[in-house]
């Protein structure tokens, strides 16, 4: 249901699923390559029907770093997923789909979704009717 444009901003501990959730997203997105995190390159980039852009925040040392790597570019033509995005908040959108993913235990997590546009809250609608 994401499309181009839409930015997908992740949190989470270390360990708590935040590249296994984007590998998720990219079967979504039609993407068959093995999504991998981004850690040291900051960023991935996979085609698919939907183009996929999957950043890491964790090594950077601000926001300026982002932009400098090119962070604007990736906006309109790619799904962007966003792991450690509250360390780059300054540069994004109002419009962002927040998830939250929560270890609970080993096997479990907790999902919070945050979003304040009718925009994300008609996919939200829509994956739990699917």
């Amino acid at each position: 249901l994401l499309k181009p444009g839409d930015i997908v901003a992740l949190i989470g501990d270390l360990g708590a699923g935040k590249t296994a959730f984007t590998r998720g997203i990219g079967r979504g997105l039609g993407i068959n390559d093995d999504i991998t995190s981004p850690t040291f390159t900051i960023i991935n980039v996979y085609d698919g029907s939907k183009p996929l852009a999957h950043m890491d925040a964790y090594r950077l040392k601000g926001p300026e770093d982002m932009i400098n790597i090119g962070f604007d570019d990736f906006l309109s033509g790619y799904v962007v997923v966003i792991e450690w995005a509250e360390r780059i908040t300054s540069l994004l959108p109002e419009d962002v789909l927040w998830i939250e993913i929560n270890t609970i235990d080993e096997n479990t997590r907790e999902i919070l979704l945050n979003y304040e546009s009718n925009y994300y809250e008609k996919i939200i609608q829509e994956l739990k009717t699917n």
